[in-house]
């Protein structure tokens, strides 16, 4: 490999690591505040947070690869403009289109990993997702308090706050709980709570030592109950919504599908996910190789406005692909025309800017003489 190769690929996967490194601690740091957000509203567990950020990272790496491998061409060919390296480069016999080689050497292996990662790891960390989410739906609703949280579950109708047990041997201590029916609204108060089972299975929140206090909203009715024992039914949503999580679940979960059933299928939907799992790869090396003309900038004049077009062509990229998934899914666009459309006209747009920056302009006339 010639020293231009070596030094050009170098500087590609160096500014490529920085890049991924910044946008994966950014994505992290975005997700992880939103999923401890649903572990406060008890949309989640919170002894799931750590896992549900694993594969929902992984579900973001062809996008995150494919955006850092863009950048970092980029900014290596705008680096050796503006600091005048293509000048000795240009001197020794090259020209812009000696970049291709050394870009695809860096961009071939990142496309194969994005294809690896939206043909078969992502369904499969969509689906850890889905089993998260739905072994949390099935778990009671006593077994997601957290003691010294408040705690949401059944939609916001139920809320619940407890405090460690101070008995040996208690499951849970002093127990503060809202509860909104088609009537009422109550307030519950108690020394303590424990789960009882009965024999035909149903399982009841039991309440020692409280108070109940009921109203009706815009009503002056009102009701004060003291109790020893006070209990209410515990419905799983697993059982509750058997039927409607079976149907939910076929309707939303077809990115956790393995490629090769959605291969299986003959209808849009499965097509448009297809479209979309084969874009990305081919849309990293397109967007690698439009990043050379984009890059091929003048020294002399500023630099933000070429940086500003080249992240609105990317992202103008990554939006038509969307859309075609989008069209594909409802029936508005072929699958072949979907899969090439987009990048076949990118690819063209490619070869037009590398032969403006190629070719050879003719020398503007001399001055006209004067009589």
């Amino acid at each position: 490999m010639s020293l231009f190769k070596r030094s050009v690929v170098s500087e590609i996967m160096s500014h490529a690591g920085v890049v991924f490194s910044t946008l994966l601690v950014v994505w992290l740091s975005v997700l992880l505040v939103r999923l401890l957000g649903e572990a406060a509203n008890g949309s989640i567990g919170a002894d799931v947070v750590f896992g549900l950020a694993t594969f929902s990272s992984i579900t973001a790496l062809p996008v995150i690869l494919s955006v850092s491998l863009f950048i970092a061409v980029l900014t290596t060919v705008t680096r050796n403009f503006r600091e005048s390296e293509m000048v000795v480069w240009f001197a020794s016999g090259l020209s812009l289109k000696d970049w291709v080689g050394p870009v695809l050497r860096c961009a071939v292996p990142v496309a194969i990993i994005i294809a690896v990662l939206t043909l078969m790891a992502s369904p499969w960390a969509y689906r850890q997702i889905s089993e998260y989410r739905q072994r949390y739906e099935q778990r009671s609703d006593l077994s997601k308090v957290t003691v010294g949280q408040f705690i949401e579950t059944d939609e916001g109708a139920r809320v619940f706050f407890a405090e460690e047990p101070t008995e040996e041997g208690a499951e849970m201590g002093k127990v503060i709980a809202r509860v909104i029916d088609p009537e009422w609204l109550s307030v519950i108060t108690a020394q303590g709570a424990r789960i009882q089972t009965e024999a035909n299975g149903d399982r009841f929140l039991v309440l020692t030592d409280g108070h109940r206090y009921d109203l009706k909203p815009g009503k002056p009715d009102f009701r004060l109950i003291d109790f020893e024992r006070y209990g209410f039914r515990l419905e799983s949503k697993a059982e509750a919504n058997s039927a409607e999580a079976v149907r939910r679940m076929a309707e939303s979960q077809i990115k956790a599908r393995p490629t090769m059933s959605l291969m299986a299928d003959n209808n849009d939907k499965a097509r448009s996910q297809i479209m979309w799992r084969m874009a990305l790869p081919l849309a990293a090396l397109n967007l690698a190789l439009l990043a050379i003309p984009l890059g091929a900038v003048n020294p002399r004049l500023g630099r933000s406005g070429d940086l500003l077009i080249a992240g609105l062509v990317g992202l103008l990229y990554m939006n038509l692909i969307n859309l075609s998934r989008g069209w594909i899914g409802n029936g508005q666009l072929a699958f072949g025309v979907g899969l090439w459309l987009v990048h076949a006209v990118f690819a063209a747009l490619m070869v037009y800017m590398m032969w403006r920056k190629l070719r050879v302009k003719a020398p503007k006339d001399p001055l006209p003489k004067t009589a």
